[in-house]
């Protein structure tokens, strides 16, 4: 394939995207209030720019078109033109190139620069002026993926609730250090799908999988300049791609063999998924994607003045699900990561934030009543982080029947039980027979509740019982960052200690934390290296050095 391309034909707007059909690639992009839409095509490194293709059909707000001549691998971006007034919720720079929502694949990554921002850095936020300078030269871009792959015969298992033993991983941290898995492998999605990863999945028991986030996400500037990174990945910029920093190959069809090998295994694949907000963060935030496609549909702005987010999540944003076109996009990622990728399940990061249809958290709205009777994804794993930041958010128990939750309750009671606090005998009774008193009255069974003595967040089980206090110094936010509410008990000595008593008495209480899990009524999950005395030595990890 050589640039220029010479044939540009109408298309369609279906699929969403970009796909390739065998014989060239169609286009379609959700654009309501932009007023002209170009398609950027780069050579094969991505740094120049070679042709700009404006797309001139438009039908029902979807702008399209259809390359003959394009073939996978193809890079491009989109820039869009309409009003910059952040006033009236629009900030269209088409100066900025920008990642398509519906991208398959993204290729490079972002260097951060003052170019990425669509107003001129150091201006107050009551006189952002529009800034000219061209993002492209550090923008990664999209690439056209073809999508066959040899599934053969791959199944899901179609693990029944009751029968469920949850892992939660990283899909880095998990195998960069494995001494088992070949060096070149680790830290990637071809590492999780060795035999000495699957072999120990198998050992433990483990019937799903569940990695925290693969969705294409940004190391916020910030935290950069620190010599810091968003680690866990729960600041999303793609939905569709899968992260290439995991991928030892940078091809597609690696998650797609991992997720194969984990199936001919009997395990399940089931993502945490942010589909909450993005990593454009607030108004000061940078034009990477939706922002400059358009962002008064993508997003919740407020409604006297839309200059401004609602800020449901603590990150800056949150997605615009009263927008059927953005309540499309999700579900169509969903679909694609079931359809197309064969996982079998998500937990979603913050859900309370996906049921604000106005403000108050609505346990009938839309996201939740589409996904009810869609039939791909009412037949596969739903489970929920039942909270987020804003008023109302907590609903632990109160997310509709056929989902799971994190129950947070079950985690807060038995850590404080076996820690010594008095007076618990009542709740710890209802936590290790399935919290009916959460989940009984709207006729959900015990499975509903997802047990889990430690996540991501907090601490890990070694540091239950070795630690009073937290010890996040690393991150750089003065110990200020993460809860204080963590109802761990150090057993005698803050930290990592000789004594072989106290030794002693810290191994039991991990196996009776760890026996009272598998043992509740409900579905357990593990967090990857509890079960080896993992320890970050008293941190939270939640930001960690790059």
């Amino acid at each position: 394939m050589n640039l220029p391309l010479s044939a540009v034909w109408p298309g369609t707007p279906f699929p969403r995207g970009a796909t390739w059909d065998g014989e060239g690639v169609n286009f379609a992009l959700f654009f309501e209030n932009a007023t002209k839409v170009e398609l950027c095509l780069f050579d094969p490194t991505g740094e120049n720019e070679i042709q700009r293709i404006e797309l001139r059909e438009r039908t029902d707000l979807i702008w399209h078109c259809y390359l003959p001549e394009a073939r996978p691998g193809l890079l491009y971006g989109y820039r869009v033109h309409g009003p910059y007034d952040p006033a009236n919720g629009h900030r269209f720079n088409p100066n900025k190139l920008l990642i398509e929502p519906y991208a398959k694949d993204i290729a490079g990554e972002l260097r951060w620069s003052d170019a990425h921002f669509g107003y001129s850095v150091g201006d107050s936020q009551e006189d952002m002026s529009f800034d000219c300078r061209d993002n492209a030269a550090d923008m990664p871009k999209c690439r056209v993926i073809d999508p066959t792959f040899p599934w053969g015969e791959d199944k899901a298992p179609h693990i029944a609730w009751t029968d469920m033993v949850v892992y939660e991983l990283h899909v880095r941290g998990f195998t960069k250090n494995h001494p088992e898995v070949p060096p070149a492998l680790r830290g990637t999605y071809a590492g999780l799908a060795t035999a000495p990863v699957i072999d120990h999945l198998k050992r433990l028991g483990i019937t799903s999988v569940e990695l925290m986030p693969i969705h294409t996400f940004l190391n916020d500037r910030h935290l950069l300049d620190q010599g810091l990174s968003n680690y866990w990945g729960y600041n999303s910029i793609g939905f569709f791609a899968a992260d290439s920093r995991y991928s030892s190959s940078g091809e597609v069809s690696e998650f797609k063999t991992m997720v194969k090998t984990m199936h001919s295994n009997g395990i399940e694949v089931i993502l945490d998924v942010v589909y909450n907000h993005t990593a454009e963060g607030n108004h000061y935030g940078p034009t990477i994607s939706f922002k400059g496609v358009d962002n008064a549909s993508y997003y919740r702005l407020v409604g006297d003045d839309p200059r401004y987010y609602m800020d449901y999540t603590g990150c800056g944003n949150t997605l615009n699900l009263q927008n059927p076109r953005v309540l499309q996009m999700i579900m169509d990622s969903l679909r694609y990561w079931v359809l197309e990728m064969h996982v079998d399940g998500f937990r979603f990061d913050l859900a309370s934030a996906l049921a604000r249809e106005l403000h108050a958290v609505n346990r009938l709205g839309a996201f939740f009543d589409i996904l009810v009777q869609d039939p791909v994804l009412s037949q596969v794993k739903l489970i929920a982080e039942p909270w987020d930041l804003g008023e109302g958010g907590y609903q632990v128990g109160n997310f509709p029947t056929g989902w799971g939750e994190w129950n947070d309750h079950y985690r807060d009671t038995m850590r404080s039980y076996w820690k010594g606090d008095g007076g618990l005998i009542g709740d710890f009774a209802s936590r290790l027979t399935g919290s009916s008193d959460f989940y009984d009255h709207s006729g959900r069974k015990p499975y509903a509740s997802v047990n889990f003595i430690t996540a991501h967040d907090g601490f890990t089980l070694h540091d239950v019982v070795s630690y009073n206090d937290k010890h996040n110094e690393a991150n750089g936010e003065g110990n200020r960052d993460g809860t204080d509410n963590n109802n761990s008990w150090n057993c005698g000595a803050e930290g990592e200690t000789e004594d072989a008593e106290i030794n002693a008495l810290r191994t039991r209480q991990k196996r009776n934390l760890l026996a009272t899990l598998f043992l509740s009524q409900g579905v357990p999950m593990l967090l990857a290296g509890d079960e080896m005395g993992r320890t970050p030595e008293g941190e939270q990890q939640r930001l960690l050095p790059g």
